[in-house]
């Protein structure tokens, strides 16, 4: 599988929520499509600078397919279509416009230190999991 094959997941890496998603994410991509990074890695801050988006950016998750970014809903809702089903069934929400999505995504991403907690430093991957990290 060529790295272009993959759904790159960039995440917070210190935040519970986030952290979370990775492992709900893997835990349902047996085949390894999916691959992750912290936006607080020097990987993940190449990645944002490569897409336009600034280094400071951490409310929200991104999702880089076929070198195209998505953020917020549209994020979330790309990870939701590449998932097993259910998951996919999610994907009908695209259909809700962005102003409508977003600020509940938003609403969410302001909470999810309070709600969910977040770390001193970014989640270390098991050795198993470990290949799916860039």
């Amino acid at each position: 599988m060529r790295m272009t094959d993959h759904v790159i997941v960039l995440i917070d890496g210190v935040c519970h929520l986030c952290q979370g998603l990775t492992r709900f994410i893997i835990k349902r991509d047996p085949e390894g499509r999916f691959r992750f990074a912290s936006q607080q890695s020097d990987i993940g801050q190449e990645l944002l600078l490569a897409g336009g988006l600034s280094p400071e950016l951490n409310n929200t998750v991104i999702v880089i397919e076929g070198g195209t970014y998505y953020t917020k809903s549209a994020a979330a809702l790309r990870i939701a279509k590449r998932l097993p089903l259910p998951w996919p069934l999610f994907y009908v929400f695209v259909m809700v416009p962005p102003f409508i999505r977003n600020p509940v995504y938003q609403w969410v991403a302001n909470n999810r230190y309070r709600w969910f907690g977040k770390s001193e430093e970014c989640m270390i991957p098991t050795p198993e999991i470990r290949r799916r990290f860039l």
